[in-house]
């Protein structure tokens, strides 16, 4: 289940953020980034929104690309799975807000404690359409690959980005089920290291969406892999400063 909290009020994808966060920090997030509609990055959006409901005075905001938006309108908040907050109370003064994000058009999340966050969102690889992000505060910046099997577009995002600090991205298979991997185009540690040689910025790599049933043998295998640049397994409740 992914999610990743910034600035204790942006989420980035929403697989776990009512799993993770107490009501009271959960009323605190108010902007929800969606990389892709799969259900371990949307599976607690409806009851965050429940959860923050009467909390505020502004809607939740979620940002995803047309195709992500049309998914989650027609699986979640569809008045049959869960209700329409986009209505609730009512249009004039809803719930929440989905906000259209274009490919490469970067955008501004402003009124946070750390500064703005801007954010681009980048095309990837995975079975469903999804976009890594690009995201810069300050003075750095982390890309998220989101879930992916072999891309190009978001590395060569990461080599022209001169404030790059960190880079978070997926191994999901061990390299035995490479078939599972290609076809769900997800990544095992033989294609991860095929990746990482694309990479040509001296900056820390993080690693997420080891598959529960395979992280013990994940874990054997990158460590004895030659990967290009070090790795290091992201830990759930740490906190990361870029």
């Amino acid at each position: 289940m992914t999610s990743f909290l910034v600035d204790g009020q942006v989420a980035v994808d929403a697989g776990a953020i009512t799993r993770a966060l107490t009501i009271s920090e959960q009323r605190q997030v108010r902007h929800v980034l969606i990389t892709h509609t799969h259900m371990d990055h949307t599976n607690t959006l409806p009851f965050l929104v429940e959860n923050s409901f009467g909390s505020s005075d502004q809607p939740v905001s979620i940002f995803c690309t047309k195709r992500v938006l049309a998914g989650v309108r027609r699986h979640l908040f569809n008045n049959d799975t869960w209700p329409d907050f986009t209505r609730i109370p009512n249009h004039m003064y809803p719930s929440v807000r989905f906000e259209e994000i274009e490919i490469e058009i970067p955008f501004t999340i402003d009124n946070l404690p750390g500064g703005p966050l801007e954010v681009t969102a980048v095309e990837v690889n995975h079975i469903v359409p999804t976009t890594g992000l690009l995201l810069r505060q300050g003075r750095s910046s982390v890309i998220f690959t989101s879930d992916t099997g072999p891309t190009s577009r978001i590395w060569a995002v990461a080599n022209a980005t001169e404030d790059l600090a960190a880079i978070i991205t997926e191994v999901s298979f061990p390299n035995r089920m490479q078939d599972v991997a290609d076809v769900s185009l997800h990544l095992t540690p033989k294609t991860l290291c095929a990746e990482l040689e694309k990479l040509k910025r001296d900056v820390p790599v993080y690693l997420y969406h080891f598959k529960p049933p395979y992280i013990d043998e994940l874990r054997e295998e990158l460590a004895a892999a030659e990967l290009p640049v070090p790795v290091e397994e992201l830990e759930q409740d740490r906190l990361y400063q870029f």
